[in-house]
């Protein structure tokens, strides 16, 4: 698999929109919504599958009745920024369930963590024992979210 763009004709592009929006669909129900018959349809998504444009299929939970309402986004900086340290950082902050996603960035600070928990006193005790221990972590700056307007989907 490569990291190249995958050429998508407007029948890849409608598959993938129908299932980003409904991954449990049948081919047969997917193949009537785009125009085209089971069969086609079906190679199409097989070959979408090896292209790796579809990495997985998988639920989608609604995190607030999982009790996982409290949303926070943390700048972090790092004291030391070669290599070594940022693979140490990206391996230990793999094991932290409560972040749910994690960026290296270009700006004023070097990730970007969106974390996850029940409310703020969860988030504080993820705070203080679990990032600002992960390695190399300088300091680090909190954003609450209020409210999710637009989450996932293609």
């Amino acid at each position: 698999m490569t990291n190249t763009p995958f050429d998508l004709d407007r029948f890849d592009q409608a598959i993938l929109r129908v299932l980003a929006a409904e991954g449990r669909i049948s081919a047969t129900e997917l193949a009537r919504r785009i125009g085209l018959s089971k069969s086609p349809t079906q190679a199409r998504m097989k070959r979408l599958e090896e292209a790796g444009v579809i990495t997985a299929y998988r639920a989608q939970l609604d995190p607030i009745k999982m009790g996982q309402a409290h949303v926070a986004f943390v700048e972090v900086r790092l004291s030391d920024t070669r290599e070594a340290a940022l693979q140490a950082f990206n391996k230990a902050v793999l094991a932290i369930p409560e972040v749910e996603q994690c960026h290296m960035m270009a700006s004023r600070f070097d990730y970007l963590l969106k974390v996850r928990t029940g409310d703020i006193q969860d988030y504080r005790r993820v705070l203080g024992e679990r990032i600002s221990a992960l390695p190399h972590v300088a300091s680090t700056s909190t954003h609450v979210a209020m409210e999710a307007v637009k989450e996932a989907g293609v």
